[in-house]
């Protein structure tokens, strides 16, 4: 496969899910092997870019992973990154500048489905430079308590994730899907970010989802959502959305199987600061071999159990 990026530019206005300002994006195209660079045009002066790029040798940096995750370097700060990098992800976009006026992409309707359209309109031009891929050569793993996310080495990108709630509305729902283009298109994507009335006051007493209403999130009050979802499962579905757009912080595609328990932000963050800690796991590569080791048990690929994970990880 060949890098790709956008074929004519997008122009986004809408508002911060957490900031509750309205925020100007343009998303351009960019040349092969710059990667994905966000840039904050109020701050921008003559002898400043103020930009920040992903990957291993790029400026961002996670600095904050509480209820959406924010980048930071090079003095300033970006957040709620996740759903226009999953897109991104999700798409095969490889380079892209992604220009800000405000210190939040915007929310849109809380998925990734809306980017999905803006991407595919824009269009798709290949740069014909090979695309490199992270390949796992042993897995990874963190854990918190009973929360866990554990990525294994495979032939594909795979995604097993299982939440577990204690409100009856969400309750346990797991999910196991290999991730191509079309998978996320069709079953991750319109899945949209979700919290629980009970909570809403205390966010925004935090300065949090100061954006946030019906039209840009799934609420859940004592008795059930509040609007109808997507999906039956859309809670889950929309973890694993979340963690697409978390692990394409590493600046390349993933080629591995995540199996994440209650995981969300803070441990997917935590997830990527142990790869970059244990660089011997992993290989960047042009090319994928048909396999790459032992994948993640086939129960627990089918399950989605904490247990089984917990005793298969090692490293």
């Amino acid at each position: 496969m060949t890098q790709r990026t956008l074929k004519t530019r997008i122009d986004v206005v809408g508002v911060g899910l957490h900031t509750g300002r309205k925020i100007r994006m343009q998303v351009l195209p960019a040349a092969a092997d710059s990667g994905i660079r966000f840039v904050r045009t109020d701050l921008r002066t003559e002898h400043d870019d103020a930009s920040i790029t992903m990957g291993p040798e790029g400026t961002a940096r996670i600095s904050r992973a509480d209820h959406a995750t924010t980048l930071s370097g090079n003095g300033f700060s970006i957040s709620t990154v996740e759903h226009l990098m999953a897109a991104f992800r999700g798409l095969g976009v490889d380079n892209a500048i992604v220009q800000l006026s405000d210190a939040e992409v915007p929310i849109m309707d809380g998925s990734a489905a809306p980017f999905v359209y803006l991407i595919k309109e824009a269009g798709l031009r290949d740069l014909g430079v090979p695309r490199r891929v992270i390949r796992m050569t042993r897995a990874v793993s963190v854990m918190d308590g009973d929360r866990e996310v554990t990525i294994y080495p495979a032939d594909h990108f795979r995604i097993t994730y299982t939440i577990d709630f204690a409100h009856p509305a969400i309750g346990r729902q797991s999910l196991s899907r290999s991730i191509d283009e079309r998978t996320f298109v069709n079953e991750l994507a319109p899945a949209r970010t979700f919290c629980l009335l009970k909570d809403v006051q205390m966010l925004r007493q935090r300065g949090l989802a100061l954006g946030g209403s019906l039209a840009n999130a799934v609420v859940v009050g004592d008795t059930g959502p509040l609007n109808s979802l997507r999906f039956h499962d859309e809670f889950v579905r929309h973890k694993a959305l979340d963690l697409v757009g978390d692990l394409a912080l590493m600046g390349h595609p993933i080629i591995g199987h995540v199996v994440a328990h209650r995981a969300g932000h803070e441990m997917n963050s935590r997830l990527l600061i142990e790869l970059m800690a244990n660089r011997d796991a992993w290989v960047v590569t042009t090319r994928v071999p048909a396999t790459h080791g032992v994948e993640a048990p086939a129960a627990l690929a089918a399950s989605g159990q904490p247990e089984i994970a917990r005793g298969a990880a090692s490293y």
